[in-house]
């Protein structure tokens, strides 16, 4: 049931009171802005995931900051209303619950059908049970729990009647050692891991076995009562969302015999009702998935579309329409577009669809008409949209630029209103560092896009020293946004280049896949280039140049340093220079089997690919080597076995490791402690300062 609704606190009045009578406050001068430090890292705030209410007078959203004392992240809901005149806290440091000082996050956001609660995922039990539905009365009151299921419960959604959820959930198991009373030590010994899949392996997920799938639930508010919504149980099932007319549910699902084995999933929709028949509605050979929406006539179906297996890693997704009842094959709106689009949503209309579109070191909204598949920008300027809602007519988003850190923004008529202001006063402190757009031509011929950002106050004619940090994925880009790494080293005195090189997205599908099967050869030649035009319009000293980056970044980084001596120091994080030694070890089977083929049918390709580690005599520049214990993306052994190399050719270098952190690090003290070690290490090899190691908390190896 839900909650009875409480009314607005009427004490408030009695605060501004009370405050009217302290004794008046002479302003203080406030201090000159400084540039970024590390002291600067965790008081930034990281908003995210507008939800747009059904009368759109109200945007719900997260805002997630750094408990050093805990040394944690925590995610607190918000609501601000749609004329940016109030904003609320809804949630402090995720809620505490009865039991525990724990606290945890609260998490996606949603509002009830008729506008009056906004529910979220949060675990508050504080023992460790994993999330659960909560919901609160956006006009005050505590928060109150609506589910308790057993599993790992994902994601969720309200029925248009608000009579029932439709639940996310896979098997989860009991914490390997658990007490068995208050009174006894003794643990329960851990079991064995039986693994019998393909796919045997995912970052954060860690071991996957046979009967861990996501799949379908319906729970009735009233009733509590927890029913499959499908009689699949063999297959996972996500991102489920209802009709308008809450009739049915369309998911993503992929029925292969062996879904470890391709990436085909279709959209699937079925009627809303306890273990009922699925239908398939697309065929293609491939991924028809992303943030599914109904159009407002519940006939309709909108999806992304993605690229086949072999190149699914340079993936390039468009804007596809399937009719709900199964009448007509799916039509692709934004086949000539040549740019990825993402976070599909109907208009009120049901005329065009809007989505965010990747376009060179940008992304914007867009509109894009369904009859036509014309596509209409809707934003002008440099910047980087996210989290598109829209209902009611209303449309709300994230946006943040080069010197503007994540906010939300109601969009309108072709501008955008900022609604919300965690960051200002931040930013009133900082003199912030200025980022310009750098071209080169690459060996062959190829425009090459970039940024370079330069130290605060720079001077025309003066050469700094420069970091190449190299973005990851491939499947990325480097855009005009808020990057705090840019900022804190721009403010230590280095010219900051990112390039987007090829594999890079946001320049059309046949730049990213460009690199297929050929891994380490035209990035560099990229990349080398872009390194060279910053030495030519003067920004960089071709004499003190350091280059870094992390996972894709990491890789190029040995990619880099096994091409060219002129890098003064390196720092390989999450990478590998010899990806045989990571065949069956990391999660991208499918992409070897299927990019490059199994190491039995060509050794000799992959020793060609292998380069960094199979000619590391090549390599002169002193590197740093980082990763995590808990890493199944690009493991830690990738970086490991580098180290070696260079150590047995008494290379200087040193080995991070970090215990307890996957592919992307979610401990804030080893975030801070991996810039402080950035720092150190260039300043120690590009400039010649001898800088003691001030944190430890991480294992390193020299």
């Amino acid at each position: 049931m839900l909650p009875r609704r409480f009314p607005l606190a009427l004490c408030a009045p009695g605060l501004f009171a009370f405050a009217s009578l302290l004794p008046a406050q002479t302003p203080a001068t406030p201090p000159a802005p400084h540039t970024v430090t590390l002291n600067d890292l965790f008081r930034f705030q990281d908003v995210a995931r507008p939800e747009v209410s059904p009368d759109g007078k109200w945007v719900a959203y997260t805002v997630t900051t750094v408990d050093t004392a805990a040394d944690k992240r925590v995610t607190d809901l918000w609501m601000v209303s749609w004329d940016g005149k109030e904003d609320v806290r809804l949630t402090w440091k995720g809620g505490v619950s009865e039991d525990s000082d724990d606290t945890s996050s609260s998490t996606a956001p949603r509002w009830s059908p008729d506008g009056q609660y906004i529910s979220f995922l949060a675990d508050r039990s504080g023992k460790d049970k994993g999330a659960q539905v909560w919901v609160l009365d956006r006009r005050g009151g505590d928060a109150h729990q609506l589910t308790d299921v057993k599993g790992d419960l994902s994601a969720y959604a309200w029925s248009p009647d608000a009579k029932k959820l439709v639940l996310a959930i896979s098997p989860k198991d009991e914490p390997e050692q658990t007490k068995k009373d208050a009174s006894d030590k003794e643990k329960e010994k851990p079991k064995p891991i039986v693994i019998d899949r393909y796919h045997f392996k995912e970052d954060v997920e860690g071991y996957l076995k046979d009967n861990e799938h996501t799949q379908l639930w319906l729970f009735d508010l009233a009733t509590q009562k927890l029913d499959k919504l499908t009689t699949d149980t063999k297959f996972d099932e996500n991102n489920a969302v209802w009709s308008p007319d809450g009739s049915r549910i369309a998911y993503v699902s992929n029925h292969d015999a062996d879904p470890d084995r391709s990436i085909n999933t279709d959209i699937w929709v079925v009627d809303a009702k306890p273990n009922s028949t699925p239908r398939r509605l697309t065929h293609y050979d491939g991924p028809d998935e992303g943030h599914i929406v109904w159009s407002p006539d519940s006939q309709s179906i909108a999806f992304l579309r993605g690229d086949p297996l072999k190149l699914w890693q340079y993936n390039e997704s468009k804007l596809g329409v399937v009719a709900a009842d199964g009448s007509s094959p799916a039509r692709i709106l934004t086949a000539k577009l040549d740019r990825p689009v993402s976070s599909p949503a109907f208009s009120p209309d049901g005329q065009s669809i809007q989505v965010l579109v990747e376009d060179d070191r940008n992304q914007y909204p867009a509109s894009v008409d369904i009859a036509t598949g014309q596509v209409h920008r809707e934003v002008s300027g440099q910047g980087t949209a996210a989290s598109l809602s829209t209902r009611h007519g209303c449309t709300a988003l994230v946006w943040n630029s080069d010197t503007q850190p994540d906010e939300v923004y109601a969009l309108e008529n072709g501008s955008l209103r900022k609604l919300t202001h965690h960051n200002d006063a931040l930013l009133a402190e900082l003199k912030l560092s200025e980022t310009r757009d750098i071209n080169a031509v690459s060996r062959d011929g190829r425009q090459v896009h970039g940024l370079i950002t330069l130290p605060p106050g720079a001077q025309a004619g003066t050469k700094y020293p420069m970091l190449l940090f190299i973005h990851g994925g491939p499947d990325g880009q480097d855009a005009h946004e808020f990057e705090i790494l840019r900022q804190l080293f721009a403010a230590h005195g280095y010219a900051v280049l990112n390039v987007n090189y090829r594999g890079s997205s946001g320049r059309g599908s046949a730049w990213q896949k460009a690199i297929a099967d050929d891994w380490g050869h035209l990035e560099v030649e990229d990349l080398l280039a872009t390194v060279d035009e910053a030495i030519q319009q003067g920004y960089a000293d071709p004499e003190k140049l350091a280059i870094g980056g992390w996972s894709y970044g990491g890789i190029l980084t040995d990619y880099t340093i096994a091409t060219t001596t002129r890098f003064k120091a390196a720092s390989s994080g999450a990478g590998t220079g010899n990806p045989l030694s990571l065949y069956g070890i990391d999660e991208y089977i499918l992409q070897y089997d299927n990019e490059i083929g199994p190491p039995w049918r060509d050794t000799q390709k992959y020793i060609a690919l292998g380069y960094p580690f199979f000619h590391a005599d090549r390599i002169h520049t002193p590197t740093l080597f980082m990763g995590g214990t808990l890493d199944m993306d690009v493991p830690l052994v990738g970086g490991e076995q580098m180290y070696q190399a260079l150590r047995s050719l008494n290379v200087p270098a040193e080995l991070i490791v970090y215990p307890g952190q996957f592919h992307g690090f979610t401990r804030p003290s080893f975030i801070r402690d991996r810039y402080q070690r950035w720092f150190n290490w260039y300043d120690k090899w590009v400039l010649g300062r001898t800088v003691p190691h001030t944190v430890r908390p991480a294992t390193q190896k020299s």
